[in-house]
């Protein structure tokens, strides 16, 4: 019979832990704890104590640091669960001395973290720059979509709301009068699931009431209502590839050489056209904490952003802003020569629209007319050519020239259900044209569409995937921190810089040893 030796494993056994050798160099929680112990300024966390003669001792501020950062960078963004790891992980021991804070101190810490994060934010980036990470030659936009700490079933416009609140009220009203009207009694285990059921809808309906009561309604770019979140109204519902989702954009800029982020910010319910001017400045006055203005007629530093960024009103503003900016619009790729022949390309851009119109074909509107504004005629998508029916017709305080399609045409048009919304009984297609002679005028879209479809543009324009992209994808996928646990803008923009925070020290993990 075989001999085999013993198995020990029930067996305890006291094993002798060196702290200070768990910390090796070359490892994020070594650059970690290098960067807090010797290179930053924590003096401000001061003012949060006042312990100095009464009280319990607080949990350092660089302990508190190390092991929420270094929790982050592992994809622990719950503080149940780094509160768990200071107990049970070796790292997380070595990093906090072995300091087991409890998990309300850590959520805590968090939570007031938008008062210190922008601080330590530009110390970080002040070492990335003395290293020189930093290189000034490009600097990339983009923005990532993710989850907050509230469900979007909470949302809705206050119409809307008021709707499901009057919808819960009348359910709750239900349950009484089907109760009132049995003529025998119901047993005590339905009476009591039912009154449960009409505490759960009575709650519910004076939430939304509430809410209504103490909150304003908020209302887009052109003025007209959006949902809002009872749970978290700084939040907003957001379409995704993946679904729909209630959450914020976190928009951050980084520059090319080493993908070190300089500005990291996140809005609600605001589009990203609308976040590219306020970001732009924020990033301008992070520069000069870094010792490089940005003059108006400089234009030495690239600039790139995807179309999601295009608008007239910011390629105005890029214009005046010192940077050499390239921003693709939406038919960038359409006018790529590369593109021409790709079936592939034009399929999927087909599925796409569809998916959008939910299989209605795309309307025609009056910039797929060929208008000529010196020989005043125009043709319409199909080839055909319309009558002018108007000179200078006054609409809307704008002078328009009109043009008319002949009824004959019309009526046997094969383009006719993408050109009119009914089959025409009259009248043929009517479209109009400004007579303010922009046509004329290159706008800032036009000198964009221009310059990015040179080579040059189309060079530059092409490193801005591999600049802006991947810091997506490692902080995301790689790190785990993909949605939000905090609840308002100040709190979830603090926690949005933390997480791009462990992406610039995990650049200095190789340089710091």
């Amino acid at each position: 019979m075989a001999n085999y030796k013993p198995d020990f494993s029930c067996q305890s056994k006291f094993i002798p832990i060196d702290f200070s050798q768990q910390i090796v160099p070359g490892t994020f929680e070594y650059a970690l704890t290098h960067i807090i112990d010797n290179h930053l300024d924590l003096s401000g966390f001061d003012a949060w104590y006042h312990n100095d003669k009464t009280g319990a001792a607080a949990y350092s501020p660089s302990v508190m640091l190390k092991i929420i950062l270094f929790a982050y960078s592992r994809g622990y963004i719950t503080s149940r669960r780094i509160a768990n790891a200071c107990e049970t992980n070796i790292t997380f021991m070595s990093l906090s001395g072995d300091v087991q804070p409890h998990y309300t101190s850590i959520a805590s810490f968090v939570a007031r973290m938008k008062d210190q994060i922008a601080s330590l934010f530009t110390q970080v980036l002040m070492i990335c720059d003395k290293e020189g990470l930093i290189g000034r030659n490009m600097f990339a936009i983009d923005g990532c979509k993710l989850k907050s700490n509230a469900s979007k079933e909470w949302s809705g416009t206050f119409e809307e709301l008021t709707r499901k609140q009057r919808k819960l009220e009348k359910a709750s009203q239900r349950i009484i009068e089907r109760h009132q009207s049995q003529d025998t009694l119901a047993e005590d285990a339905e009476v009591r699931h039912d009154l449960k059921q009409k505490e759960k809808l009575d709650k519910s309906a004076d939430k939304i009431k509430h809410f209504l009561a103490t909150h304003q309604e908020k209302l887009g770019s052109q003025g007209k209502p959006v949902k809002s979140n009872i749970t978290d109204p700084d939040s907003a519902k957001m379409t995704t590839n993946k679904g729909t989702l209630q959450g914020y954009n976190g928009i951050a800029i980084d520059d090319d050489k080493h993908q070190v982020i300089l500005l990291a910010h996140t809005w609600g319910s605001v589009g990203e056209q609308q976040t590219l001017q306020p970001a732009v400045t924020q990033l301008k006055q992070q520069l000069g904490k870094l010792g490089t203005v940005i003059s108006s007629t400089a234009h030495s530093i690239k600039f790139t952003a995807d179309s999601g960024f295009n608008s007239e009103a910011n390629l105005e503003f890029m214009a005046q802003s010192g940077f050499d900016t390239y921003i693709a619009d939406n038919q960038f790729r359409k006018r790529n020569p590369l593109f021409k022949e790709s079936e592939t390309y034009e399929t999927e851009q087909e599925k796409r629209r569809l998916k959008r119109s939910k299989g209605k074909p795309r309307l025609f509107t009056s910039s797929d007319f060929h208008y000529d504004e010196t020989t005043q005629t125009c043709r319409c998508p199909a080839g055909n050519e319309l009558w002018r029916s108007g000179i200078n017709v006054n609409s809307n305080n704008q002078q328009y020239t009109r043009f008319c399609g002949y009824l004959k045409d019309c009526k046997t048009c094969p383009l006719q259900q993408q050109c009119m919304r009914k089959p025409p009984i009259k009248t043929g297609r009517q479209v109009q044209f400004k007579n303010d002679g922009s046509r004329n005028k290159r706008s800032y879209l036009d000198k964009m569409k221009v310059k990015i479809d040179s080579p040059m543009g189309r060079r530059q324009y092409s490193k801005r995937l591999g600049a802006i992209e991947p810091v997506f994808g490692n902080i995301t996928v790689n790190k785990g921190m993909n949605k939000f646990t905090l609840r308002g803008q100040e709190k979830v923009n603090a926690q949005w810089q933390m997480y791009c925070l462990v992406h610039n020290i995990e650049k200095l993990r190789n340089i710091l040893h």
